[in-house]
């Protein structure tokens, strides 16, 4: 980026883990930032954080912390999003936002840069960042819906602690040595053990028996492919991984089709990595891929139980593909388009 172009730039929630992988983001795209303001509850008040090796202040976010603010990088929970993102865009910024406070709102985009980067155009404002299992499916998702056409989803994932917060994680790593000490531990964060257990429950139960993360994905797959009555179906599952979620993700298409052909197709998908040789036990796992940017895809075989199915296990970091990046890279497609 040119240095003309170089803006400020906010971080709302910039002590949290998706704070700092903004940081770390930004500085390695090399994403023009003119001036950066930190911004976090009062709790994180007066802390400081680096960014390309100068120390900034963490600042409280308040109404008022948006003047001259071209782009704000939201990443601290609906609450504070529904209460402070339009403060941010009356102050003249466009805000990105990372919660699911306005993501099926009509009038806000809810984009992944490598399937609807044109849905940017018609933003008011803020632009929604989507649910982080739902970003890595539908970018595998989505090159086959343009070759082959996609008629129906099953998806079980296989979600990390990270996906709930820090507190998660420090849970995880807390719990493993004391199980295997045979000791007795408590569940705070999450509803059960997560040390050496799992649990199909990623937040709260709804009147149909899905959880809110399962009709996330239903819904938001829907939205951002431009399909709304796509037949989706998830089950989400919570795991003892640090960091990096993977999925499950049965396809049926619209005519059967060759293993060569969905391979050839996915190689040319935007932000797809393949990973897939059965003979040498080589297809995507979370812990080699934390910290990377692509959607992995791998155990690509045709299905089976079903003529016109296709069988697939997608990978990737949702702190980065399923937050931070994705974020930043929406940032980068307005920038392209003049949107910024």
């Amino acid at each position: 980026a040119k240095e003309e172009d170089a803006m400020q730039v906010a971080i709302a929630g910039a002590t949290g883990a998706v704070g700092a992988e903004f940081l770390r983001i930004l500085s390695q795209r090399r994403f023009p930032v003119d001036d950066l303001v930190l911004l976090a509850s009062e709790r994180s008040e007066g802390k400081t954080l680096t960014f390309r090796g100068r120390s900034c202040p963490v600042r409280r976010l308040a109404k008022d912390s948006f003047a001259g603010v071209r782009l704000a990088l939201f990443s601290c929970g609906a609450a504070r999003s529904v209460e402070f993102a339009p403060a941010a865009v009356a102050a003249g910024a466009v805000v990105v936002d990372n919660s699911s406070a306005f993501r099926m709102e009509k009038e806000v985009p809810l984009v992944v840069p490598e399937v609807n980067a044109g849905a940017l155009r018609g933003h008011r404002g803020i632009i929604a960042n989507p649910n982080c299992s739902t970003i890595q499916m539908v970018v595998a998702l989505w090159p086959l819906h343009q070759a082959f056409r996609v008629e129906r989803v099953v998806v079980s994932t296989y979600q990390a602690a990270s996906g709930a917060g820090a507190r998660a994680m420090a849970e995880l790593e807390e719990q493993a040595p004391k199980v295997l000490r045979g000791e007795k531990v408590a569940a705070k964060v999450f509803p059960h053990q997560i040390a050496f257990n799992l649990f199909p429950q990623v937040d709260v139960f709804l009147d149909n028996g899905y959880t809110k993360e399962e009709m996330k994905m239903v819904h938001e797959t829907r939205k951002i492919m431009g399909e709304p009555d796509l037949p989706v179906t998830a089950t989400c599952v919570r795991v003892p991984v640090l960091r990096a979620h993977s999925e499950a993700v049965n396809v049926e298409l619209s005519h059967p089709v060759t293993r060569e052909e969905v391979v050839a197709c996915l190689s040319t998908g935007a932000g797809i990595e393949i990973m897939d040789d059965p003979k040498k036990s080589l297809y995507p796992m979370p812990f080699p891929l934390s910290g990377t940017d692509a959607v992995y895809v791998g155990r690509i075989r045709v299905d089976i139980s079903h003529p016109q199915g296709v069988a697939m296990w997608v990978v990737a970091d949702q702190l980065r593909k399923g937050a931070a990046l994705n974020a930043v890279q929406i940032a980068e497609a307005m920038q392209r388009q003049g949107l910024l």
